[in-house]
């Protein structure tokens, strides 16, 4: 089984609003420093997505907020994204079956393989946010 625990900080709320009293420009900082450490799990996971179109590879994109971040994949552009990753039975009558995996072939394997780069790049992030903010991180 594939550890897909999220990586979590303590305090992010906290400087999230610390950074919007100082700058208006801070908090956006905030949320590109999270896409950047999800565009780690997205450059490992695209190659690896079956390419008859290329449609579904091209959904597999970074998406955050100031407090979160996140790997998006399928919607209405494809829909049928869930069944490559984590497989199942879909058709007329359930008759096309893929094997099913728990943790997925793509997105949770590339995100188990780079926890500790992403860890790394949101601490690296952080930093120099809050130093450029003009605070000292402690």
């Amino acid at each position: 089984m594939i550890p897909t625990d999220p990586i979590k900080i303590d305090g992010l709320a906290k400087l999230n609003r610390s950074l919007r009293k100082m700058s208006k420009d801070a908090p956006k900082q905030l949320r590109l420093v999270g896409n950047e450490a999800a565009e780690l799990v997205v450059d490992d996971a695209r190659p690896e997505v079956p390419k008859l179109s290329g449609r579904s590879a091209r959904t597999v994109k970074a998406a955050s907020t100031r407090t979160a971040a996140q790997v998006k994949a399928g919607g209405a552009r494809a829909p049928w994204y869930p069944w490559l990753d984590f497989g199942g039975r879909v058709g007329i009558g359930r008759s096309v079956r893929r094997t099913f995996i728990k943790g997925g072939r793509y997105i949770y394997p590339a995100y188990s393989d780079n926890r500790d780069a992403i860890g790394e790049r949101l601490e690296q992030g952080l930093t120099d946010l809050i130093r450029d903010s003009g605070l000292e991180p402690s």
